[in-house]
């Protein structure tokens, strides 16, 4: 039965303010299982200085954007210049010129700089989205080449920019872990793959030789690769080995998995277990922990399931840097569509609960990112977050959906299904069969003089519920297709002598919701005369609010400015 007690119940969106005590406290729970290195040597083992400077070397950039997690930003400026220090160093052993001759002459007289001179390093202080991903926008600003990723990532591919990635050498316990492996695994004929968090990558084979030695004999060491479609997400696997043998390996995972990983393992192996990671101001852990995903299954799939007779869907797009999010976007669209509801986007940078809150109308959300930050549980969302996979599983049918416990937030999973699912007269010519249950409805199914579609059945509350038909329910496939054909050579929003915004050959439902039920519509919205003159003038610039966000000139001074 799903665990419904979990979901947002609420009929109007929460008021969501932040208290004024707040506004300079830093919101960000720093990771305290690291110690910053005090030496410099500690510096460079952490962070690879030597290695990453070799590749940088080796691959001629000189424009380098440096991207930390927030709880590793106050290493930055000494990685910088400890970074700067070994290209240069790099630089004189590769026969570039000496330190007090900072040019060279080139065969035709041109004093041109040596590349340790030209070479800049930028800092990217912030991140646009989440800290596993790899920051394109924001290295493009500083018109960087190369971006070098510090800490844990996704290892999701990108689209534009080079990639050099560190995850550091955090501090570990081995013996400590042997032990508590040795406690929850008494039997040495188990087997076992040993897995950890990226930070800890560098001490697994030590881990693997120090059991090995106690007899340990059916161990398999995972290696990291860039492939998130693996039944390891990014890891390798037990040679010779499917999704179905790996039923039979437990995993022994370094540091606690994060959520999205859990639930893509739980259908995939037998158990897993994790060795927590202490921090500074614990001892250090003695004993592994049994992880267990049973309630966040049921969760989500009451998330899911509540999500069936939603109208509106808000796509949340929260990457603008892995691979193909567009084609994800583009499919989410259409099965969204197919099943007679309506979709609208947007890009808002890091997702919180106060932005999505300001969008009352839209009923449930699909957010596209990265495999690792796909999964929102947080429960001061107002509407459930769901992934594309989750999205498919709720838009079918209630004597359709059969959900196994399998749970993916890879959408190149989904991008795969769909290039190899067949078109209906290629079926037809094949002789397989074509299930049209997710195609668009005709118009004939739906009377243009009704206001609302037929009423459904909401399992949760144990109502019928009705909708509004939107204008995009009551247009025949062929002027879809139609009006498809003409979106490829023309995208452009055309205004109307009266004011409305149309899109295609049909009036947009949301720029008339827009104009009649919002009482701000964005930037110019006050400023609406029709006359000629006013409309090649413009409005009168007048001066604003000035000062600093804790407290604006004008609410310091009570004298109108």
């Amino acid at each position: 039965m799903p665990d419904v007690s979990r979901l947002p119940t609420s009929e109007a969106p929460p008021m969501l303010s932040t208290p004024d005590t707040r506004i300079f406290e830093e919101n960000v729970s720093p990771d305290c299982s690291r110690i910053s290195p005090t030496s410099d040597k500690e510096l460079h083992d952490v962070y690879e200085i030597e290695r990453t400077a070799a590749e940088l070397w080796q691959g001629q950039w000189t424009r380098i954007a440096l991207q930390f997690p927030d709880h590793l930003l106050v290493d930055a400026p000494r990685v910088s210049r400890a970074l700067s220090q070994q290209l240069r160093d790099i630089a004189i052993s590769d026969q570039e010129p000496p330190t007090g001759d900072t040019n060279r002459i080139n065969t035709d007289g041109i004093v041109k700089p040596s590349r340790a001179t030209r070479s800049r390093i930028f800092v990217l202080a912030d991140t646009s989205y989440g800290a596993c991903c790899v920051d394109e926008v924001a290295a493009e600003h500083a018109d960087a080449d190369v971006v070098v990723h510090y800490g844990r990532a996704c290892l999701s591919p990108t689209t534009r920019l080079p990639v050099v990635y560190s995850y550091t050498h955090q501090p570990f316990a081995n013996d400590a872990a042997i032990r508590a492996f040795c406690q929850k695994y008494p039997d040495l004929n188990e087997r076992v793959i040993l897995m950890a968090d990226l930070p800890y990558q560098w001490c697994l084979q030590r881990l693997s030789d120090g059991l090995q030695s106690l007899g340990y004999i059916n161990l398999f060491t995972t290696s990291v690769v860039q492939d998130a479609q693996s039944p390891l997400p990014n890891r390798t696997t037990p040679s010779k080995t499917s999704n179905d043998s790996l039923q039979n390996w437990s995993l022994y995972h370094i540091s606690e998995p994060t959520p999205s990983l859990l639930l893509t393992l739980a259908s995939r192996v037998r158990s897993i277990t994790f060795y927590p990671i202490g921090n500074t101001a614990t001892p250090v852990p003695q004993q592994a922990l049994e992880a267990t995903t049973a309630a966040s299954l049921r969760r989500r799939y009451a998330l899911l399931t509540s999500l069936a007779i939603v109208h509106i869907f808000g796509i949340l797009v929260n990457t603008l840097s892995v691979r193909n999010y567009m084609q994800i976007l583009r499919h989410v669209k259409h099965i969204i569509a197919a099943a007679g509801k309506a979709s609208y986007t947007f890009v808002v940078g890091k997702v919180n609960a106060a932005k999505v809150a300001n969008f009352s109308e839209v009923g449930g959300w699909v957010v596209i990112g990265c495999w690792e930050s796909s999964l929102f549980e947080a429960k001061d969302f107002w509407r459930p977050i769901i992934t594309p996979f989750e999205l498919e599983l709720a838009l079918q049918r209630d004597d359709q959906r059969q959900w196994t416990g399998e749970w993916s937030s890879n959408y190149e999973d989904l991008l795969r299904t769909e290039n190899t699912r067949k078109r209906p007269d290629r079926l037809k010519a094949s002789g397989e069969t074509f299930d049209d249950s997710r195609q668009p409805r005709d118009s004939e199914e739906l009377d243009p003089e009704e206001e609302s579609a037929p009423p459904e059945y909401d399992l949760r509350t144990g109502r019928y519920v009705s909708h509004g038909i939107t204008m995009g329910q009551v247009v025949s496939l062929k002027d879809q297709e139609r009006d498809a054909a003409d979106a490829e050579s023309s995208s452009s929003v055309t205004r109307r002598p009266e004011g409305d915004l149309i899109h295609g050959n049909h009036i947009s439902p949301a720029a008339q919701y827009l104009q009649t039920q919002r009482t701000w519509q964005g930037l110019g919205s006050d400023f609406n005369s029709t006359s000629q003159s006013d409309l090649a003038t413009g409005a009168v610039i007048e001066q604003g609010r000035h000062g600093i966000a804790r407290g604006y000139r004008h609410q310091q001074d009570p004298t109108p400015r």
